[in-house]
């Protein structure tokens, strides 16, 4: 039996997920650096999205039984933990403020928090609804 999450779940998830992102898009907005650093820190943004829903995925469906390679599993810790290294390596080098460093590590743990969290609230509002409309009928 799946239980959907609550709708304060969702909601906060979906806050986490909107604001990290929102603040870590606007900072970089209004940041004074060229347009190609502008550019490495979106593209680790969005890769880092995409990596922490992968391994959400990937460990979610290892827990259900459902078959994941090991490569695509590899790959996707591979790359969450490679884009926080970048992230890192790239704020380190940064001649920006040190307050601007933080804010923009604290936004990407956000927005990477909130895509975990949502990724996870959409699959198990979806199992959730599989089991209380029961099988399906197929004539």
């Amino acid at each position: 039996m799946t239980q959907k999450p609550s709708n304060a779940f969702i909601g906060a998830s979906w806050t986490a997920l909107v604001t990290g992102m929102t603040g870590y898009l606007i900072g970089l907005w209004h940041a004074q650096m060229q347009l190609n650093e502008k550019g490495y820190y979106f593209t680790v943004l969005m890769y880092g999205l995409f990596s922490a829903v992968a391994v959400q995925k990937c460990v979610r469906d290892r827990l259900e039984g459902v078959p994941v390679t090991d490569i695509f599993y590899g790959i996707s810790w591979f790359s969450t933990v490679l884009c926080l290294v970048l992230l890192a390596v790239g704020l380190w080098n940064a001649t920006i403020l040190p307050s601007e460093k933080g804010f923009y590590a604290f936004a990407f743990l956000l927005a990477l928090f909130g895509a975990i969290a949502v990724q996870k609230n959409t699959r198990d509002s979806q199992n959730a609804n599989k089991s209380n409309n029961g099988p399906s009928q197929v004539n």
